[in-house]
C-alpha cells in the first residue's frame, strides 16, 4: 500500500524501506544503503571491480547518480525518467548486472509513487537478469534487490511472499558475511510475521536481535539499527521497550556526534511517546528533533508533528508562535513528495485549529499543484481529497463532492484502498448532507468494505492509521450505523437492522485488532441468532448503540424478527450517567444513588421490551455492549424493586458471532488453578495481599475433584506454561491481581515473577492447542480490575478472553474484598457441577446468594463486578 501521509502525525519510512538505493560505481562498485528520509549512510560494502568494457560508462553511471539524487530529494517521477534512460542504456550495452541495478532502483521510485504494478514488474525483471548467472558480483547485488522486492510485496499485501523473500535475502547476506544486512532482514521478517498475525513470533525475532545488537561496538550503523528496532517495537505495540531502545540509539548518536541520527532518534521517540499518550514528552522530543535537525525538511516534519499535538491539547498561544516558522520554512523548500505530505499534514492540523478555510485551501492547492508536477498519484489523491474536506467544512457540498470524487478516482487507479476508504467515507458524509441517503449508505458500505480488506494492514503496515484509530477508523463505522438507523425510521426493514448490528460488531473486532496490533479473531464462529433460535431459545440479545444524538437499541428475542427502538439521550448524557454510576458503585454509602441511576439505565435498555421478554420465556439476557456501557455490569440494572440479576442470568458477547457453543453441562470439568497471595515486591504498593485465595482454591477443590494448583512461588510464568502444556484441563482459573486497560501493554495478570502481559497468553496457550484436543471452556480471572480512569479498559478484558482462546471468560471489573470473592467463586463452581445449569445461570445464582444471604456483601459493589464474556451456555 505504500506510506500514508498521516493524519495523526508524520513518521519516517516504514521499517522495510530501510534498504533504499543501490548505486554501482565503475572502478569500484559498492552498495550505498540509505535509511530515508533521515538516517546515517550505512557503511558501504566493497564489491569486486566489475572490469567490464563499456561505451560511455561515465555518462550511464551519471544517470544512476542523478537518479539517486532525485530519489533522495523526493522527486520520484523525475527519478523514474532518469532511471528508465539508465535501464535502456545498460540494456544496449549488454551489461545485465548494471541493468538489474537500474531496474531495482526504478522499482523503488515506482513504489514511492504508489505505482505498485510497475514496481513489481521492474523488480521481477531485475531479478530475472541477475538469476541468469550466479557470480560473486551478482550475489552482492542480489541481497539488497531482494530487500526491495520484499518491501514491494508487503505493500501489495503479499505478506507471506515478503517473508519468504526476506528470508532468502538473509541467506544471501550470510553468504556475504554482511551482519548489517542480516539485521535489517530480520527486522523486516518480524514485521511480516506481525502482518500475518504471528505477533509473538515477530516479537521473538526482535528480542533476539536486541541481544545481538547489544554485543556490537557503538557505531553509526548500530545507532541506525537500534532506531529501526525501536520503530519495529513501536509498531508491535511494545512501547516501553521501544522507548528504551530508541534512547540507546539516541545516546550512541550523541556520543558519535551525528546530528542527523540524533534528530532521527528524537523524532522516533516523539512518535513512541505519542503512542504512550505521553503528549508532553512527545512535544519535547519533537522540539529537540527540530532544534538539531541538519536539514529544513526534517525540521519542518518535527515541527508539524509538534504543532498537531499543540492543537490537540488546546495550546493556542504555542500554535500561533510555531505556525509562522513552519510556513516560512515550507515556502523555501524545493518541491518533493516529503514537502507535499508536510503541507497536507499542516492543512489537517489547521482544520482542527480553526484556521480560515481560505488559508488552508491555499496550502492544499499548492500541495496539489506540486503533486501533479511531480506526477505522484498518491500525493495527488491526498492533496485533492484534503482540499475536498476544506470545502466540506465551508458547506460547499458540490465542489467538495467533485474534488473528493477526483481524489477517489486517482486512488482507485493506483489500487490504494488505504486512501480510497477515506474518500468513500468523505463522499458518504457529503451525500448525506445533500439528502442523498441511499447513495450515502452505499458510499459508507464501500468505505467499510475497504477497511475490511485492509484489516491486517491497518493494524501493522499502515501505522499512521493505527495511531489515529479514534479519528480515522471508528467514526466510519459509527456514522454508517447512524445513517442506517436513520434510514430505518422511514424505511423499516429487518435487513437494515441486521446490517447495523453487523457493522457494530465489525467495529468491535476492529477495536480488538487495534488493541493487539494484529487481526486477532479468526476462529470458526456461529451466528448468535442460530444459538438463540435453536440451541438456547430462552436467551435474548440486546445491542445498545451509542450515537451522538441518541441511544439506539436493537433487540433479538427468540423466534422473533429483529426490532429496535430509540432512547432520546445524547452520547454526552449517556456517558455522564454511566461514569457517575460506575463511580458510585465503588463507594460504600451510595446504594440509593446506585439504584436511582441503575433504574434510569434499566429504563433505556429493558423497560420497552420487559413484557415481551416475559411472554417469550426469556431467562438469559446477552448484551453486546457499545463504548462506555461496557464499564458497568448489566446485572446491577434496577427496576425499582429488583436488580436485573434477580430476574435474569446476564452475559456479555463480543458480537454477533460466537466460538462454536457447547453447554458446559455436557463436559467434565478439569481445573488448572494458579493463585498469588502476596504480589511481587515491585507491585506491593499498587496491590494488596489476597489471603483468601487458599479458601477460594479449597472451595474449587470441593466442587471439582480434578484440580491442579499452582500457589504463590510455584505460580510463575515458566511453571504456568509447563502445566498448561502438560496437564489436561478445560478451565484455567487465575486468582491473582491483574489489570484490564485499553492498551495491550498495560493489560496483565501478576505471577510470582512479575506481570504476564495479555499478549503472552498467546504463547502460553497456543502450543497447548497444537498438542491437546480439549477446548478451553472457561478462563476465570477472579481478582482483576479495569484501569482507573480508562473509559475503554474493558477492551483489555475482551482481549484477555480472545488471547486465551476461551469459549467463556469470567472476570471482575473491579477488585473487591477477597473474602466475598472466595464465597462467590465457590458458589459459582458448586452450581455449575451440582445443578448442571448454564454458566450464566451459575453466575446469577452465586451473585444472588451474596446479595440475599450475606448482609455484609449485599451491596452491589461486592457482587456486581463479575461479568461473563462469551459463551453463556
Amino acid at each position: 500500500m505504500g506510506n500514508v501521509c498521516n493524519i495523526s502525525y508524520i513518521r519516517f519510512s516504514k521499517i522495510h524501506d530501510l534498504p533504499v538505493f543501490i548505486l554501482l560505481v565503475l572502478v569500484t562498485a559498492f552498495l550505498c544503503v540509505i535509511a530515508s528520509p533521515v538516517a546515517a549512510t550505512v557503511e558501504t560494502q566493497h564489491i569486486a571491480t566489475l572490469g567490464v568494457s563499456i561505451e560511455n560508462p561515465a555518462q550511464t553511471q551519471d544517470l544512476l547518480q542523478k537518479g539517486k539524487v532525485l530519489y533522495e530529494a523526493g522527486q520520484f517521477a523525475e527519478a523514474v525518467k532518469v532511471l528508465q534512460q539508465a535501464v535502456k542504456s545498460y540494456s544496449s550495452q549488454g551489461n545485465e548486472l548494471r541493468q538489474a541495478v537500474a531496474l531495482s532502483n526504478l522499482a523503488l521510485a515506482y513504489q514511492k509513487l504508489g505505482n505498485l504494478t510497475q514496481a513489481q514488474q521492474a523488480i521481477t525483471a531485475s531479478l530475472k537478469l541477475l538469476e541468469k548467472s550466479s557470480t560473486a558480483q551478482n550475489l552482492q547485488v542480489l541481497a539488497p534487490i531482494l530487500d526491495i522486492q520484499g518491501s514491494i510485496q508487503l505493500d501489495l499485501g503479499q505478506a507471506q511472499q515478503a517473508l519468504n523473500t526476506w528470508q532468502r535475502a538473509e541467506v544471501s547476506y550470510k553468504q556475504l558475511g554482511d551482519q548489517n544486512g542480516i539485521t535489517r532482514d530480520r527486522i523486516n521478517q518480524a514485521q511480516a510475521w506481525q502482518v500475518l498475525g504471528f505477533y509473538r513470533r515477530g516479537l521473538t525475532i526482535l528480542t533476539q536481535l536486541q541481544e545481538e545488537l547489544q554485543l556490537k561496538p557503538n557505531s553509526l550503523n548500530k545507532a541506525v539499527e537500534l532506531r529501526s528496532f525501536g520503530d519495529a517495537l513501536q509498531l508491535a505495540g511494545d512501547l516501553d521497550q521501544s522507548r528504551r531502545v530508541l534512547q540507546q540509539s539516541l545516546s550512541i548518536a550523541q556520543e558519535l556526534d551525528s546530528p542527523q541520527d540524533v534528530s532521527a532518534a528524537l523524532f522516533s521517540l516523539g512518535n513512541t511517546a505519542q503512542g504512550q499518550q505521553d503528549l508532553k514528552g512527545a512535544i519535547v522530543f519533537y522540539q529537540q528533533a527540530a532544534a538539531i535537525a541538519p536539514n529544513s525538511i526534517t525540521k519542518v516534519q518535527a515541527q508539524i508533528n509538534q504543532l498537531n499535538l499543540l492543537v490537540n491539547t488546546g495550546q493556542t498561544a504555542a500554535v500561533q508562535t510555531l505556525l509562522p516558522q513552519i510556513q516560512t520554512q515550507l515556502a523555501q523548500l524545493p518541491a518533493s513528495v516529503t514537502t507535499i505530505y508536510a503541507q497536507i499534514n499542516l492543512a489537517q492540523s489547521l482544520m482542527k485549529f480553526g484556521t480560515t478555510p481560505q488559508a488552508i485551501a491555499q496550502i492544499c492547492a499548492f500541495a496539489l499543484q506540486q503533486a501533479q508536477d511531480l506526477a505522484d498519484k498518491r500525493a495527488e489523491s491526498f492533496a485533492q481529497g484534503t482540499l475536498g474536506s476544506v470545502y466540506e467544512q465551508t458547506k460547499q457540498w458540490s465542489i467538495a463532492q467533485n474534488l473528493t470524487q477526483q481524489a477517489l478516482n486517482i486512488a482507485q487507479t493506483i489500487n490504494a484502498p488505504d486512501i480510497a476508504y477515506r474518500w468513500h467515507w468523505q463522499l458518504g458524509r457529503l451525500l448525506k448532507q445533500q439528502g442523498e441517503i441511499k447513495n450515502a449508505i452505499a458510499a459508507y458500505d464501500t468505505a467499510v468494505s475497504e477497511l475490511q480488506i485492509l484489516r491486517s494492514d491497518l493494524v501493522v503496515v499502515n501505522r499512521d492509521v493505527q495511531f489515529s484509530f479514534k479519528e480515522s477508523v471508528e467514526p466510519v463505522y459509527r456514522e454508517s450505523v447512524e445513517l442506517l438507523l436513520q434510514f430505518q425510521q422511514t424505511h423499516p426493514s429487518e435487513l437494515t437492522l441486521d446490517k447495523a448490528r453487523q457493522r457494530i460488531e465489525a467495529l468491535q473486532l476492529a477495536e480488538l485488532d487495534n488493541f493487539f496490533r494484529e487481526a486477532c479473531i479468526n476462529a470458526k464462529t456461529v451466528l448468535l441468532d442460530t444459538v438463540v433460535d435453536k440451541d438456547n431459545p430462552t436467551a435474548a440479545i440486546i445491542y445498545p448503540i451509542i450515537l451522538p444524538s441518541q441511544l439506539q437499541v436493537i433487540v433479538k428475542i427468540p423466534k422473533q424478527p429483529l426490532r429496535n427502538y430509540t432512547v432520546n439521550k445524547s452520547q454526552k448524557e449517556v456517558e455522564g450517567i454511566i461514569i457517575k454510576l460506575r463511580e458510585y458503585l465503588l463507594e460504600p454509602d451510595r446504594t440509593e444513588e446506585v439504584q436511582g441511576l441503575s433504574q434510569e439505565v434499566y429504563g433505556w435498555l429493558i423497560k420497552e421490551i420487559e413484557s415481551d421478554l416475559q411472554e417469550s420465556g426469556v431467562k438469559t439476557l446477552v448484551f453486546v455492549l457499545d463504548g462506555i456501557l461496557r464499564n458497568v455490569p448489566m446485572a446491577v440494572l434496577y427496576d425499582g424493586q429488583q436488580y436485573l440479576v434477580e430476574k435474569y442470568a446476564v452475559a456479555l458477547s463480543l458480537g454477533l458471532q460466537l466460538i462454536a457453543p457447547k453447554p458446559l453441562t455436557q463436559t467434565k470439568l478439569n481445573v488448572l488453578a494458579a493463585g498469588l497471595v502476596q504480589p511481587p515486591k515491585d507491585f506491593q504498593q499498587q496491590f494488596p495481599p489476597l489471603p483468601e485465595i487458599k479458601s477460594e482454591f479449597n472451595s474449587i477443590s470441593q466442587a471439582i475433584a480434578s484440580t491442579t494448583q499452582l500457589l504463590d512461588r510455584d505460580f510463575n510464568s515458566k511453571n504456568l506454561e509447563s502445566k498448561v502444556n502438560a496437564v489436561p484441563f478445560n478451565v484455567l482459573h487465575l486468582a491473582t491481581h491483574g489489570q484490564f486497560s485499553s492498551r495491550a501493554e498495560n493489560t496483565f495478570i501478576l505471577a510470582a515473577d512479575g506481570p504476564i502481559n495479555v499478549t503472552q497468553f498467546d504463547s502460553l496457550l497456543r502450543r497447548r492447542d497444537q498438542t491437546r484436543s480439549e477446548a478451553l471452556e472457561m478462563l476465570v480471572l477472579s481478582a482483576c480490575q479495569t484501569a482507573v480512569g480508562d473509559n475503554r479498559a474493558t477492551l483489555g478484558l475482551a482481549g484477555a478472553s480472545v488471547k486465551a482462546g476461551a469459549r467463556s471468560t469470567l472476570a471482575s471489573l473491579w477488585h473487591i474484598s477477597d473474602k466475598s470473592t472466595a464465597i462467590l467463586i465457590g458458589e459459582f463452581y458448586r452450581e455449575l457441577v451440582k445443578t448442571k445449569v448454564t454458566k450464566a445461570e451459575a453466575l446469577r445464582r452465586a451473585q444472588a446468594k451474596l446479595l440475599k444471604d450475606y448482609p455484609n456483601y449485599s451491596r452491589p459493589g461486592y457482587w456486581a463486578p463479575y461479568v461473563l464474556v462469551g459463551n453463556w451456555l
